[in-house]
């Protein structure tokens, strides 16, 4: 398949954290899409998102928004989400970017300590992601605060709080608390980039081994529905169920 000539931008926090199982799809699919590390000695975020086809806002480990280790970039992070949302580009946000887009579309952020929790997430819209979001899928969540959608947001999935675990906002916008693509080592590699970790991960480390095949299946009919939202790229072939 050809690939797209205009790239999605993904905003990488840590070295750690990155698209995870996500990237095939995108490969899959033929997309391109270009990752951003502000944190490296050479790195920069984009100047600009007019050229591209949108962005991907990535989790940031113990890095957060409310102020306890906020994300040194989090002004410019919101400049660019908001000139997204003006433009009607989609942004996909991530744990930490799912934060920022809430707070860019006119929401907030609430202050909590840095967890990392393997869970479920129960579908709370028949309808969401155009019917493809599964009624439940694993939720592997390793943040610091959490996001709070503004009003108009639409929740489309729940954690077992009952906190959201995914939001639409602006139509074509997506956040998510969890990673959808986590992937065993992203976690591995967070714990030894950073001297702050969550305390004994080790359980919950090995929920997350033995909940990557469900992971994995709920993705194809996660990114089937996301591509239909977002437009970012071309759909591929679609689960025969859905829901």
């Amino acid at each position: 398949m050809p690939r797209s000539k205009t790239p999605v931008f993904v905003l990488q926090h840590t070295s750690g954290e990155f698209l995870g199982l996500i990237e095939d799809h995108l490969e899959g699919r033929g997309v391109r899409f270009t990752y951003f590390r502000p944190f490296t000695a050479d790195g920069k975020l984009p100047a600009t998102v007019d050229f591209c086809a949108g962005l991907i806002l990535l989790g940031g480990g113990p890095w957060g928004t409310k102020g306890g280790r906020a994300v040194p970039t989090l002004t410019e992070e919101l400049e660019l989400t908001r000139d997204c949302l003006a433009l009607g580009k989609p942004v996909v946000g991530i744990g930490l970017g799912a934060q920022v887009l809430a707070i860019a579309a006119g929401g907030d952020s609430e202050r909590t300590e840095l967890v990392f929790e393997m869970g479920e997430a129960r579908r709370v819209k028949e309808d969401a992601l155009n019917g493809y979001l599964p009624a439940r899928y694993p939720l592997a969540v390793y943040m610091r605060d959490r996001p709070v959608p503004p009003d108009d947001a639409e929740i489309l999935a729940v954690d077992q709080a009952g906190r959201p675990a995914l939001f639409q906002v602006a139509g074509n916008c997506l956040g998510f608390t969890g990673h959808p693509g986590a992937k065993l080592g992203m976690v591995e590699d967070l714990i030894m980039e950073f001297e702050e970790s969550p305390e004994a991960p080790w359980a919950t480390m090995e929920a997350l081994r033995k909940a990557q095949p469900e992971i994995e299946d709920a993705l194809v009919r996660i990114m089937t529905g996301l591509v239909q939202i977002t437009g970012l790229m071309r759909p591929g072939p679609e689960p025969r169920e859905p829901g």
